[in-house]
């Protein structure tokens, strides 16, 4: 991996670019969420992609291609935020130009699907991302949790982040305490680029993992295969986040989650903590990757002390 950037912070005045490289988006709804950052005083471009559809996609892959890149291109363009997710951006990743974004360094946000992304432009591109809430599923809905919205600030001030007990309650699957650089993201997705250039590398690192709407037999095939794969060998430590809607449904018999994590997870015998909410929960807290932080069971915190903006 290139040695990680840290992108500019923002400040009022500044122009954001808001994307849909997956699936698309209610375009009301994300022009509705927008007018959270505009109360922030920033200012909005739109993707020319991101009320397109074309299938299950905001347009061909080509469209959503030139607008991740045109953004990344644009001197004005400050940071660049993801509608949603969905599905597609594996599709993409492949074709990017990475040069063009390591020269121009900037914030890039979201969660979900974007995790390939995240992967893509970490390895490629050396760029520390951030895994935060996005437009159309944490922002335009009826009461946003203020916690969901406070995460945004670090955007705008270098600062510490230490997520212990007081957000919600965690459990210590193994004790131990881990540091590293902090990397990860929706399961799905990180069992996806198993295989390809883009396989993500845990070595020595921070795994935070997340999911969604998954029966636990579906977990357990994909934290076996990332078990197989070395991936919770190699790792430093392991978070697990927000598992929403994870229960069975399918099946009346089943392993609960716990059963699963103690057959895959935990004979690591990495430093292991359950329950951050990170991920499709509320509220949905935003963390930087690429950074290094610290993992605690004796605390029960994460505390990341590099801050993902300069």
């Amino acid at each position: 991996m290139k040695e990680m950037c840290r992108p500019a912070r923002l400040s009022a005045g500044d122009t954001i670019g808001i994307i849909a490289p997956a699936s698309c988006g209610e375009y009301e709804k994300i022009v509705e969420a927008a007018r959270f950052f505009e109360q922030k005083g920033l200012r909005i471009r739109y993707g020319e992609a991101i009320a397109k559809r074309h299938g299950y996609l905001a347009g061909t892959d080509r469209e959503r291609i030139d607008d991740l890149q045109r953004m990344f291109a644009d001197p004005e363009v400050k940071a660049i935020f993801c509608a949603r997710g969905g599905y597609g951006t594996g599709r993409i990743a492949a074709e990017l130009d990475y040069e063009l974004i390591a020269q121009n360094p900037k914030i890039f946000w979201g969660y979900s699907d974007i995790t390939f992304l995240h992967v893509a432009l970490q390895q490629k591109a050396g760029l520390v991302t951030f895994h935060g809430p996005m437009l159309t599923s944490d922002i335009a809905v009826e009461q946003p949790d203020p916690l969901t919205l406070q995460t945004f600030e670090q955007l705008f001030a270098p600062q510490p982040l230490c997520y212990d007990e007081s957000i919600s309650p965690l459990q210590t699957l193994v004790e131990g305490e881990a540091e590293g650089t902090i990397i990860g993201g929706n399961l799905c997705l990180l069992v996806s680029t198993l295989g390809t250039e883009f396989e993500i590398d845990t070595k020595g690192k921070l795994l935070l993992i997340e999911e969604v709407d998954e029966e636990p037999y579906r977990i357990d095939r994909m934290l076996n295969q990332l078990k197989m794969a070395g991936k919770f060998a190699d790792a430093a430590g392991i978070l697990l986040c927000d598992f929403s809607n994870c229960g069975p449904m399918k099946r009346q018999e089943s392993l609960t989650l716990e059963q699963v994590f103690a057959d895959h997870v935990v004979p690591a015998g990495k430093p292991t903590l359950l329950g951050f909410r990170i991920g499709h929960c509320s509220p949905n807290l935003a963390v930087p990757f690429g950074v290094k932080a610290r993992l605690s069971t004796t605390n029960k915190s994460l505390t990341i002390e590099e801050a993902g903006v300069l």
